[in-house]
């Protein structure tokens, strides 16, 4: 296949920040090989703009899955079928996603063995998602649904914070600094907050630290801060967008983060990171990608660990040993 034959290119990932920063390395890899080629990005509505200002990416498609979701749905094939895209990729596993791509009215549809849909795929890729040492990075995963339409693959994540996200970052970079994103979507994936106040209590009190988040995560962080009272903390909740956060922690000494969405902002930008995964495992395929990157967990076995995939709301074993036996000094290491 030419390049020539691929001119239209859609991706989508319409699941959490993190899931779509990982599909990056498809762009940079697809616009490697098919300069000339248009390549668009479907993501959930609140996430584009993870690829403002992005040289590759022509148009993000929104799909707003909390309201109306399915009418949403039928409305975005309707729109998708009139762009006549030569190549769609749909790195997702799920009913919704796989019946876009098989109504799509693309040339080529691809996506993986595990989407309910694949039949309808023109061809199917699969999918292998084990925690042990055979495991492969989510990365890898997508990427293999191209290794037969690009001669290289790009397999850092990235994103293009812009100069405004820069300038927007600037004044909090007067001094050396690290960042903190302590919030998880789940429970047994966010390190215990009683273990980040105990971590910044040890902090060098000449550092900057700056506690980053969502605008959900602004009451947790000021709990962290008000109990540590390290004399130069700030919380950023809800201040800064993805991009100019990006920005920040690309330029930071450290960035502590959970096995969530900030790791993978890390990755994107190449920022150093230390990453604590409590009831989940990077064997998963979802550790840092970062040249300077470091994950810290409990070092002995647990009969329970890894739980899921995704987290829980609460420890299934009420004991939460995966995250209250990771030692705040595994993490003070690392300054």
């Amino acid at each position: 296949m030419t390049p020539a034959v691929h001119k239209r290119i859609l991706i989508i990932q319409t699941a959490s920040i993190g899931d779509v920063i990982l599909i990056t390395p498809l762009i940079e890899s697809l616009h490697g090989q098919y300069p000339e080629a248009t390549i668009h990005v479907l993501v959930r509505k609140g996430f584009g703009a993870l690829f403002d200002g992005h040289p590759f990416v022509n148009e993000v498609l929104l799909w707003d899955k909390k309201s109306h979701k399915y009418r949403n749905l039928f409305r975005l094939i309707s729109k998708i079928r009139h762009r006549r895209y030569d190549l769609v990729f749909n790195v997702q596993r799920f009913f919704t996603t796989g019946l876009l791509t098989a109504l799509s009215g693309a040339g080529a549809t691809v996506g993986f063995d595990k989407n309910p849909m694949s039949r309808f795929f023109s061809r199917w890729v699969s999918h292998h998602f084990n925690a042990g040492g055979s495991a492969h990075h989510e990365v890898d995963r997508n990427l293999s649904l191209i290794r037969d339409f690009v001669s290289e693959s790009r397999r850092r994540p990235r994103l293009y914070p812009q100069p405004s996200d820069e300038d927007a970052v600037m004044p909090y970079k007067h001094r050396e600094y690290i960042t903190i994103a302590p919030a998880s979507l789940w429970f047994t994936k966010q390190y215990p907050e009683e273990r980040w106040v105990s971590f910044l209590k040890k902090a060098p009190p000449h550092l900057q630290v700056y506690l980053l988040g969502g605008p959900t995560d602004q009451a947790l962080c000021r709990r962290i801060m008000g109990a540590a009272q390290h004399p130069l903390t700030m919380e950023l909740c809800g201040r800064l967008s993805l991009l100019q956060s990006a920005a920040l922690m690309r330029d930071a000494r450290m960035n502590f983060v959970n096995d969530s969405a900030p790791l993978h902002l890390c990755s994107a930008v190449n920022a150093p990171v230390t990453a604590v995964f409590c009831s989940t495992v990077p064997e998963f395929g979802f550790g840092p990608l970062s040249d300077d990157a470091d994950v810290v967990q409990i070092d002995r076995p647990l009969y329970c660990r890894p739980c899921g995939i995704h987290g829980h709301r609460q420890c299934p074993e009420k004991h939460f040993r995966c995250a209250f036996e990771i030692d705040e000094n595994k993490l003070l290491e690392r300054l």
